[in-house]
């Protein structure tokens, strides 16, 4: 069994959660979470210490007997997230349900399974928010209150868990160059230009300082923005 401490990400197979993977492997064993297995499996082959967690993290029963097995955790980094552009007119209740669904209530389950693991190891949780979750434009309704929910959630898990030593990070990327955001330009009907978004590996890089932090500090939260000339 491996020494290192383990972390748990979500939404590995792919963008800013499989750059999170790339960023950890140095330093933790790694389970990767996703509904793809065979994008998890091929980035756990390319680390020294990683396997596959595939499970749809809205179905209940399978987090449950996903989760039955980790009696201890040293971080969690919820990455896996959905999203929709349009106007609130044509947000259906099973659109906003299915959003609130993956980027809230999917989230808060999946850390409540697992807050006994992370006392036990005085964990760290990280919540890879969104600029949306700072300020809610046009066009992104269900997709920026969800958002405005994970921070509201966050704030209140950090300060009822002050005591027992885990710790709480919130991260507000900007636009960044991922599948997602591909979606979402398509649904904007804007032209896709990666060379001004944020790139995977610079948020990532954001969220290994977070973890890796000294136990004297606590980042609560962490906000990045793309540089427009760079």
């Amino acid at each position: 069994m491996s020494e290192r401490p383990q972390a748990l990400i979500t939404g590995a197979s792919r963008g800013i959660g499989a750059a999170v993977a790339r960023a950890l492997a140095e330093t933790h064993s790694l389970l990767l979470g996703g509904r793809d297995l065979a994008a998890l499996q091929s980035l756990a082959d390319e680390l020294p210490d990683a396997r596959p967690w595939p499970v749809e993290l809205t179905d209940t029963t399978a987090l449950r007997a996903a989760t039955a097995g980790l009696s201890r955790l040293d971080v969690l980094v919820h990455s896996a997230g959905a999203a929709r552009v349009g106007p609130l007119t044509e947000a259906s209740a099973e659109l906003w349900r299915s959003i609130y669904e993956v980027n809230v209530v999917a989230v808060a389950e999946l850390t409540r399974l697992l807050l006994p693991a992370l006392r036990a190891a005085r964990g760290r949780v990280v919540l890879v928010n969104s600029g949306a979750g700072q300020v809610a434009n046009p066009g992104w309704g269900p997709y920026a209150a969800s958002k405005f929910a994970l921070r509201a959630y966050a704030d209140v898990l950090r300060a009822e868990e002050e005591t027992s030593g885990v710790r709480v990070t919130s991260v507000f990327p900007g636009r960044t160059d991922t599948a997602m955001q591909r979606g979402v330009r398509a649904d904007e009907g804007g032209e896709y230009e990666p060379d001004k978004y944020l790139r995977p590996e610079s948020v990532a890089a954001a969220i290994r300082t977070a973890v890796t932090a000294t136990d004297d500090a606590h980042i609560t939260e962490v906000v990045i923005r793309s540089r427009p000339n760079r």
